[in-house]
């Protein structure tokens, strides 16, 4: 055991060594490989097997480390399981041969502000949203002035999931009725595809009466009402209303009703059917509209570009 670990300590102390007459162009490469390979291994492997020797190295490598550079190691427990005690924590450090007492890890974590009781627990709305992404059905409204100083109102519906977008339509005078009868349309619409979604959030606008909820109860969709001025519970949807805006109405004078409900509509074409999302691998909300991708290394020999709402939006598609 002993000659062991002092040959593994040699060979650490010759490869610091040898790093004095390396370019730090090549040491940077090097991290760079080394810290994909770790990324790597830390997908496949989710319970590491330390020898003695692993242990003793990484303790003492921790000692040149700061302190804010400790999460490389399995300190991460506490904040990656917010549910986990310190017995838990304790017994999985165990579970890797890693044998420390119960007060030591209530010692740290009260140390790095966390409960060591485990009181950290609690599905935060970030996490239900994306566990629950493919069932997530969120709504709100977005609010236009035209030239005329009228105020007019879109109502949309948007699939978390793939960023889809439904436009339910436009109005001067979102009353409670005229709510729950786009609620209707959007049911007829959507057809069974609507049964995949089991929750629909919305704000707590009054236009959203209990007859607008009914219609999605009876289609066994639970409504989620966010909390007061939490408009980051309706990220999805806040999120459209931002891109909707900068890239469309905040550069067209809108005139009236039928203007604004032509300009959204084509808008939306292009937004489900072109809008590459980074959340979604850079492909658009409908993937069934995709066009075929060239082959790598075959470039397309004619580009043809699409002009939306006169000139404002461009889509580019390689010539068949």
């Amino acid at each position: 055991m002993i000659i062991s670990v002092l040959y593994l300590l040699g060979r650490r102390v010759l490869a610091l060594g040898l790093l004095r007459f390396r370019t730090e162009r090549s040491k940077d490469l090097e991290i760079v490989v080394l810290k994909h390979q770790l990324a790597i291994l830390r997908r496949q492997v989710v319970h590491p097997h330390l020898t003695d020797a692993d242990r003793i190295f990484l303790t003492a490598a921790s000692r040149l480390l700061s302190r804010r550079r400790w999460s490389v190691f399995f300190v991460r427990l506490a904040r990656e399981n917010r549910s986990w005690g310190y017995l838990r924590i304790q017994g999985e450090l165990a579970g890797l041969r890693i044998s420390v007492s119960a007060t030591t890890v209530r010692r740290v974590l009260a140390r790095a502000g966390l409960d060591p009781s485990g009181g950290r627990f609690g599905l935060i709305w970030r996490d239900f949203v994306r566990a629950q992404a493919h069932s997530l059905l969120a709504t709100d409204f977005l609010t236009v002035d035209i030239v005329f100083l009228e105020r007019l109102y879109v109502l949309f519906f948007i699939e978390v999931d793939t960023r889809r977008v439904h436009f339910a339509g436009v109005t001067s005078h979102p009353t409670g009725a005229w709510v729950t009868q786009q609620a209707r349309n959007l049911a007829i619409r959507m057809g069974d595809s609507l049964s995949a979604r089991k929750f629909l959030i919305r704000d707590r606008d009054a236009k959203f009466t209990g007859t607008f909820d009914q219609v999605f109860r009876s289609e066994a969709i639970r409504v989620i009402r966010t909390p007061v001025r939490a408009p980051r519970a309706n990220a999805y949807a806040k999120r459209f209303v931002g891109t909707l805006r900068r890239e469309c109405l905040d550069w067209i004078l809108i005139l009236g009703r039928r203007h604004l409900e032509s300009v959204v509509q084509e808008y939306l074409a292009h937004y489900n059917a072109h809008w590459l999302h980074r959340g979604l691998d850079l492909h658009p909300p409908c993937p069934e509209r995709v066009r075929p991708r060239s082959m790598p290394g075959q470039a397309p020999r004619r580009i043809l570009r699409q002009d939306r709402l006169g000139g404002l939006m461009h889509e580019y598609t390689a010539a068949a």
